[in-house]
């Protein structure tokens, strides 16, 4: 077996609209498309043995074991291999459920999908289950207890911690949005300029002052006891020489902590000796250069957490520790603690494995012990320095028995340091009284503080402390900081499409960010360059804080490659759907491409709308799978599918007798004349209006006034400013050049039928054959052009997508000599060679049509030679 390419879906794509996280892994089985599992001698055993758990897969028999009787019956390895990979995540801690295997198109290649959590995960799953299955055919041993290992570790270091996921889980609750910025925790919840971030339980409205006082312990506690809050005797030091003075002033036991010190690095507690305090100095010395001396307040550990300056929860923290049985040695005793089916890995588990380290081994050393000494019936022992469930630690929900007083003063303290999230770090023997009756301390206050003790306690009430965050966020209930989102694909126009609305939306004041095949531009200034109609383009314009109106033309590359940027939209249209990019990534007929470019209208939310072609039979067959409403656009008034939604009231555009015209039921409002549109040549381009009719569907329902959909149509100019590449049309002094970036055999006929009413001495054609074609679309392309041109240059792409020039010349060339067998193409393979020699010879009156592969830089040519000209 060869694994050709593994790639990770992030969103609606191909396979699924709702399972948005997919991996696919295109799989070559080799000789072993000729050997299904059953004609494997021991194949079924082994891999029962190996992996018993399989045992719970359904598969398509519908009942448990079923997955296994199709092993037992003979099943192919790419499915085999799916449901490998789906179980060791689950082993692993990831429960993922969904698989499915697809031939890619070609005699034993797969595309094996199946779920995953965590992306580097799943990739690891992929090359995983392959190795597995290759030891489990060849009957070599294999050891699955790494492999679950490693992927655990992956997990852990790749996804989000228990604090912000939680924050995460329930903005998807209210239908918010999120974009993850980076590795780490720091996430953008809502799209554009309605948008707020987090870091762990750091917001975009968390005062940064606040961050920085609760950084400082020396400034906090000063803070604190100017505001009469209760505070443990102590001072700062920086000199070992001055420990000794404090120590004595103050008495032991003392703690000692670095001041800018987190998550309890560098502290040390229940010091009762000069020496002992030395040495915690040095620790702490490694975090920070001051260092805090402070009074050993007896109790219990507890944190209140503070949100919006309102309490909202308590937890009493206890570190790890083990309690002796007279037996057991501390090693022995960790390790059954360790057994507790709640501890696991990271943060896996509602409590984590006690970890015997060096600083464990220092705790115990210090108490007379080593990992091997038997502890006394009943003895505890602590093991960490802080009460943090990170380092085995437990917490008991106490949330209800917060003495009134304490709830009061935690509040005062979240304002005081002016903190909208605050965990304040309480040392009293009793919480549910007040700190003045049991001498207790506010010890610390965190900015930032940790929700998983909340969240998920040892003991006691789980609280959802994340819900308020995002109240806090979002405070109106309507509000999930979203943007409208135009997605528009199809196989032609999208660019011209995309355009257009983003033009209208900003005629009427929006502030628009858009993506094409050109680029992605921000409220008309181009950003990047290239063909941005992908994932990472749409989460260019999602992220920009000053967009408030998204439009997005979605090719089936993203869509097949990596999937949506967004899970849902407010409008989607499909354009028209006809033969491109067969053979590519799996999809080798017209009705796979539909089924990819079905995507658009299937994440369209319910009061949203589908804008579909009525005119094309796959683009209309896409409204049985949409859970919005449905609007129609059509070149033909009477078309039965736009009357019939025109009598149930719906939405419909069409093109009549001369007009763009809305209808909403059988009420039609004239929008403009056709041949009145710059876009259109004068009503000629024809192609030109399919595009303008769903754009003008969309501003409709957007709410953009028909006034400023005609002045938006009315200025609209097919240009290099507005439409690059798209039917711009230079005029020099005794010839013209028309420039189109239609690279399909639909895009060419529909400029053919343009064209043909042109008039022109002469008409030469600057085409090229396309890598990433098969060789009868090469041919047709070749066809298209004889039937067009009397003269023809052919030039090549930049990127050849894996075929020879020469091969894509053959092709070309075939095509046009069966159409016109006596002309002769020139072949200049760089493409502005090409337009420079067709400009260079173009004879009096002769039309030139460049099919453009590098738009910018064709133009620069064209528009140059149209200047020097002009300046001769």
């Amino acid at each position: 077996m060869k694994i050709r390419e593994i790639t990770a879906l992030r969103g609606p794509n191909y396979y699924s609209v709702r399972r948005h996280k997919l991996i696919v892994m295109v799989l070559d089985l080799e000789n072993l498309e000729e050997k299904p599992s059953n004609r494997i001698p021991g194949f079924y055993e082994r891999l029962k043995k190996l992996l018993p758990s399989l045992q719970e897969h359904h598969c398509s028999e519908g009942h448990e074991g079923g997955f296994f009787e199709r092993v037992k019956d003979g099943t192919w390895m790419g499915h085999i291999i799916e449901h490998i990979a789906l179980e060791i995540q689950t082993l692993a801690g990831m429960d993922t459920g969904f698989g499915r295997t697809r031939s890619y198109g070609e005699e034993g290649v797969y595309n094996v999908v199946f779920s995953y959590e965590e992306e580097n995960v799943g990739r690891y799953a992929a090359k995983a289950s392959v190795a597995i299955c290759e030891a489990l055919i060849a009957d070599e041993p294999y050891d699955l207890k790494p492999e679950i290992q490693r992927m655990r570790e992956i997990r852990d270091r790749d996804r989000l911690g228990p604090s912000t996921g939680a924050i995460i889980a329930e903005a998807e609750k209210r239908g918010i949005p999120w974009i993850r910025l980076n590795e780490n925790s720091l996430c953008q919840l809502g799209y554009g300029a309605n948008q707020k971030r987090i870091q762990a339980t750091v917001t975009s409205q968390t005062s940064s002052i606040g961050v920085e006082l609760a950084g400082n312990k020396k400034d906090t506690k000063y803070m604190l006891k100017q505001a009469e809050i209760r505070v443990p005797n102590g001072a700062i030091v920086s000199k070992m020489e001055e420990l000794e003075a404090v120590c004595e002033e103050i008495g032991f036991p003392v703690v000692v902590k670095p001041i800018g010190g987190n998550h309890g690095r560098g502290i040390s507690v229940a010091l009762k000796n000069l020496p002992a305090v030395e040495k915690a100095f040095k620790e702490a010395k490694k975090v920070s250069y001051d260092i805090i001396v402070e009074q050993q307040i007896s109790g219990y550990d507890f944190r209140l957490l503070v949100i919006n300056n309102q309490f909202i929860a308590a937890s009493k923290r206890t570190p790890a520790h083990v309690v002796g049985d007279g037996k057991s040695t501390i090693k022995q005793l960790i390790k059954e603690k360790n057994k507790d089916p709640r501890r696991g890995y990271g943060h896996e588990n509602v409590l984590t494995m006690i970890s015997i380290n060096q600083l464990t081994k220092t705790i115990i050393a210090a108490k007379g012990y080593n990992i091997n000494s038997i502890l006394k019936k009943d003895e505890v022992l602590v093991l960490k320095d802080t009460a943090n469930l990170s380092t085995g630690g437990t917490a008991e929900d106490v949330t209800d028995i917060v003495h009134p007083e304490n709830v009061a003063e935690a509040e005062r303290i979240s304002r005081i340091i002016d903190l909208d999230i605050c965990g304040i770090d309480i040392m009293t023997e009793d919480i549910s009284k007040p700190l003045s009756k049991t001498r207790g301390a506010v010890l610390e206050v965190n900015a930032g503080p940790g929700f998983r003790m909340h969240l998920a306690p040892t003991i006691g009430k789980a609280r959802n402390v994340a819900e308020p965050v995002v109240e806090q966020l979002f405070p109106q209930k309507a509000d999930t900081g979203k943007i409208p989102i135009i997605a528009v694909t199809g196989t032609n126009g999208k660019t011209t499409t995309t355009r257009l609305i983003a033009h209208m939306a900003k005629m009427s004041g929006c502030r628009v960010g858009y993506t094409t095949s050109d680029g992605v531009y921000i409220q008309n200034q181009l950003l990047q360059e290239g063909d941005c109609t992908g994932p990472d383009s749409s989460n260019f314009v999602l992220k920009d804080p000053t967009v408030n109106f998204a439009v997005m033309e979605c090719a089936r590359g993203g869509l097949l490659r990596a999937g949506l940027a967004f899970s849902q939209c407010d409008v989607g249209i499909v354009t028209n759907v006809s033969e491109d990019h067969l053979g590519l990534r799996g999809v080798h007929t017209i009705d796979q491409l539909a089924r990819a470019k079905a995507v658009i209208p299937e994440i369209v939310m319910p009061e949203g709308y589908a804008i579909l072609n009525a005119d094309d039979d796959l683009v209309y067959a896409m409204r049985e799978n949409i859970s919005s409403k449905l609007a129609l656009f059509s070149m033909q008034q009477a078309n039965p599918r736009i009357l019939e939604l025109q009598e149930l009231g719906g939405i419909t555009a069409v093109y009549e007798n001369g007009y763009v015209s809305l209808f909403k039921g059988s009420r039609k409002m004239r929008v403009i004349k056709a041949e009145n549109i710059p876009l259109t040549f004068g009503g000629k381009a024809t192609f030109m209006i399919q595009n303008i009719l769903p754009a003008i569907i969309a501003a409709h329902v957007q709410n953009i006034e028909i006034q400023d959909i005609k002045a938006a149509l009315g200025t609209f100019i097919p240009s290099a400013l507005q439409t690059p590449g798209r039917l711009n049309l230079y005029e020099f002094q005794n010839f013209k050049v028309l420039l189109d970036y239609a690279h399909n055999r639909a895009g060419m006929r529909a400029l053919k039928n343009l064209t043909d009413g042109m008039d022109a001495s002469v008409k030469v054609g600057v085409i090229a054959p396309i890598g990433d074609r098969r060789e009868e679309d090469n041919i047709e392309i070749g066809k298209i052009a004889a039937e067009m041109f009397d003269e023809i240059i052919i030039r090549l792409d930049k990127d050849l997508r894996g075929k020879s020039a020469d091969e894509l010349l053959a092709m070309v060339t075939k095509g046009i000599h069966l159409i016109k067998p006596n002309l002769k193409p020139e072949v200049i393979s760089s493409e502005t060679e090409a337009v420079k020699k067709a400009i260079t010879k173009a004879q009096k009156n002769a039309l030139i049509v460049v099919f453009c592969d590098d738009v910018t830089s064709v133009t620069k040519v064209v528009v140059e030679m149209k200047k020097e000209e002009h300046s001769k």
